[in-house]
């Protein structure tokens, strides 16, 4: 585990501090589930990128092609 030293505007600091309390966590918890959040939404980001990068075209009118042409069912209406 490695220790972070940072520096926050007060008003951050305090509404940081503030929502912790509310959720029932520390300050360190809460800095911990914010930064896992930021890197998680920044992976899944490159992951969508790389993932289009490798897209066609042809690939997607293909695999549509694979969908019956028919009317929803009710509930899915």
């Amino acid at each position: 585990m490695s220790a972070l030293s940072i520096r926050l505007p007060d008003s951050l600091h305090q509404m940081a501090k503030d929502i912790a309390r509310q959720d029932h966590v520390s300050m360190n918890q809460f800095v911990a589930s914010a930064v896992a959040e930021k890197v998680s939404a920044l992976a899944t980001e490159q992951y969508l990128n790389a993932r289009a990068a490798r897209a066609s075209r042809e690939k997607f009118k293909a695999a549509l092609a694979q969908v019956p042409n028919v009317e929803p069912q009710e509930f899915d209406r």
